[in-house]
């Protein structure tokens, strides 16, 4: 594993978002709406209370705070530097104990390998230059038996479609540029590397936008975004 799996450009976008990590109405609007999908799909596999969890690339801590109310005990790890401020300043605003670190995925699995409960990486692997080096990171941290969850874009028409022209072009839900199409992966691209890794599909489910109500919903269409549940072999 390396551990400057870094894309410094990707990290200044983020920089640049900090100050509205927290507004529900601002530019991480999608970011509080699909959050609540994530926590369901996570309590839908394993109870929180007393779990230690790693939340790879937190960003502002919205996952973060939310696994931390549901009781587990929660660490957050990014390489931006401004998003982990807002976090922790949130954090003591929330009331809700979180420990931030800066520090990648990749030094963190070399410093307490399998050491958690549970792992999730949420909208990150394709924001980096080497994402199965992301996977492997959280596979090498998680307790044997513990559980994974990561959520991605995947590489077909329809997402470039809806999350990179519609939401960042024409409905301006988020900052143009968010997104390189390029780096989404493939549902099958990510189940093997988790393979590859020792980690076993548990279950997969697709999130996708009703326009009409407005929100976000699981679906069984993987097409646009997904969430991947996976569990380390013993």
């Amino acid at each position: 594993m390396t551990t400057d799996n870094v894309d410094h450009a990707e990290v200044a976008k983020f920089d640049a978002l900090a100050d509205s990590w927290w507004d529900p109405e601002g530019q991480s609007k999608p970011l509080h709406q699909i959050n609540p999908l994530r926590l369901k799909f996570i309590q839908d596999a394993l109870s929180l209370p007393g779990v230690n969890a790693i939340d790879v690339g937190c960003g502002g801590g919205i996952l973060s705070e939310s696994l931390a109310q549901a009781g587990a005990i929660v660490k957050g790890i990014d390489m931006g530097k401004l998003p982990l401020e807002i976090a922790h300043l949130h954090a003591l605003e929330s009331g809700v104990t979180v420990d931030y670190e800066q520090i990648t995925a990749e030094a963190m699995a070399i410093r307490q390998p399998g050491e958690f409960d549970l792992v999730t990486c949420m909208e990150m692997l394709e924001h980096v230059p080497d994402p199965k080096a992301i996977i492997e990171a959280c596979a090498t941290m998680v307790k044997p038996g513990g559980d994974v969850f990561f959520s991605t874009l995947n590489r077909h028409p329809k997402a470039w479609l809806l999350a990179v022209f519609g939401a960042e072009y024409v409905m301006q839900m988020l900052p143009k540029g968010t997104h390189d199409y390029a780096r989404f992966i493939k549902p099958s691209e990510l189940a093997a590397a988790c393979r590859e890794y020792g980690l076993s599909l548990v279950r997969m489910s697709g999130i996708r936008y009703a326009p009409l109500q407005q929100r976000f919903e699981l679906d069984n269409d993987v097409d646009v975004n997904y969430l991947m549940h996976c569990r380390r072999l013993a």
